[in-house]
């Protein structure tokens, strides 16, 4: 045997590795999560044709212009329709015709406006027969609900209430499995259904303070704008947090140990973390893959706080998913029921 192999440091780095390689926790993290993400990423933004921009025009004139370029995507609309859709995002650039040329109302610090502007000039100069044929004035506008920052704090809010129901709940379960707390409950005369709701009521109290927080420093910070109803978007942070819970619950039903725990909760997050929209928008991946995009629950909660915050819009116009998520509550609690394991 070399004095290498019989030497303390070899042995206790060696130990050291060897236990490094038994914590499948560690190898997710270090190795696999990396790569899925770096191919998540890869796909949503691969090379592709360039986007088509979403414009609008006040004349019929004007439409048909922008619509003869390949690059946008036209619609006819007056002026104070127009400046609502800019900012709520349905559009980017907005043509205005006057008795002298045309104007176009767009937000400056938005590259995919100034790319629009850029398009929109090109097809209405050339729809007129000669290049500047037609005057054209910028009528610049900063709105609030068009920013990235204003896009990305749904996104957050939306992560965040998924980490937060899903780790805390999940954790607290395996952990009071592991000490026999589970076996003893089961003893008493406790209905099993009430032990498991307790969970996601108890999610309630700190949501209140989770949401209030965020929610408030984006708005004092940043301004992010609350276009919907506050007592509307309350229920979605409520409903997405439950959904949550319930999932978490699932996911500790029958898991002995922390560790076996946290491998099944970075499972069932990854795809979450990379499909849903949190950073950029879903609608970059796939076609073949929006379906299953869209049925996750961390989509259907950013895309209806995103519709409330951003958009205005109301329970019954964000049906599909409050559905969804309302399904990912039920369901998994349900299941959850039939198969949790009590000792």
């Amino acid at each position: 045997m070399s004095s290498l192999e019989t030497s303390s440091l070899f042995q206790l780095t060696l130990t050291r590795f060897r236990l490094f390689l038994r914590e499948p926790e560690a190898i997710f993290w270090i190795f696999i999560f990396p790569i899925l993400l770096a191919v998540g990423l890869g796909i949503a933004f691969r090379n592709r044709p360039a986007d088509v921009l979403q414009v609008a025009a006040t004349t019929p004139q004007l439409t048909q212009a922008l619509a003869g370029d390949k690059g946008l995507t036209a619609s006819a609309m007056d002026e104070t329709t127009g400046t609502h859709a800019l900012a709520t995002g349905g559009i980017v650039l907005l043509a205005i015709q006057h008795p002298d040329g045309v104007a176009y109302k767009y937000d400056d610090t938005n590259p995919d406006a100034r790319t629009a502007r850029l398009i929109a000039d090109r097809a209405i100069q050339s729809a007129a027969g000669r290049h500047e044929a037609v005057r054209a004035d910028n009528e610049l506008v900063h709105e609030t609900g068009a920013r990235y920052i204003d896009f990305v704090v749904p996104g957050l809010l939306g992560m965040n209430l998924m980490s937060s129901a899903i780790w805390g709940l999940g954790f607290a379960i395996v952990e009071a499995r592991q000490k026999k707390l589970l076996k003893r409950l089961v003893a008493s005369p406790m209905p099993r259904w009430q032990y498991l709701a307790s969970y996601l009521l108890s999610r309630l109290a700190m949501l209140v303070i989770e949401v209030t927080v965020f929610l408030g420093f984006a708005r004092i910070a940043f301004g992010v704008p609350f276009r919907g109803s506050i007592w509307q978007l309350g229920f979605l942070c409520v409903l997405a947090s439950l959904s949550f819970s319930a999932l978490g619950l699932l996911i500790s039903s029958r898991a002995k140990t922390m560790e076996a725990a946290s491998g099944l909760m970075n499972l069932v997050m990854l795809p979450m973390w990379i499909l849903s929209g949190v950073f950029f928008s879903a609608s970059r991946f796939p076609a073949v893959i929006q379906p299953f995009v869209r049925a996750l629950p961390l989509t259907a909660s950013i895309d209806s706080l995103r519709g409330n915050m951003l958009q205005g819009l109301s329970l019954s116009q964000l049906f599909v998913p409050v559905a969804i998520l309302l399904a990912w509550l039920v369901i998994p609690f349900a299941i959850s029921l039939k198969i949790f394991r009590w000792r």
